[in-house]
């Protein structure tokens, strides 16, 4: 059996994840060991944040549909009531772009909940 020498593999490996690593703190940045733990901590914190914003972001289109519906004097909740009874299947996101950049064919949308 040959003798395998693994220093290239290694050290473009490390390389890779330290390139990674860019404008971390101290050692976070250039001791592998604690490069790695950081590295994976960040992945999992990135992870999180991207589920995370989802819910932010529906949450903003709920309140500015609800600002909206209320200024037409109906509220949220039967707002979506409405359009739920009357078939029409519009998504949260596209309602607040409605709400904000068509504010007459919101008020369409609001007559026809209101039937």
């Amino acid at each position: 059996m040959t003798r395998v020498k693994r220093g290239i593999s290694v050290k473009k490996r490390h390389k890779r994840l330290l390139k990674q690593t860019k404008g971390f703190w101290g050692q976070r940045k250039n001791v592998f060991r604690r490069a790695k733990e950081t590295l994976l901590r960040a992945w999992a914190y990135a992870f999180k944040s991207r589920r995370l914003k989802k819910r932010d972001m529906r949450a903003l289109f709920i309140s500015r549909i609800k600002a909206a519906s209320q200024s037409h004097g109906m509220s949220y909740n039967n707002f979506i009531h409405g359009l739920n009874q009357a078939q029409v299947q519009l998504n949260r996101k596209m309602l607040s772009q409605l709400a904000i950049y068509e504010p007459e064919a919101f008020a369409q949308l609001v007559n026809i909940a209101k039937k």
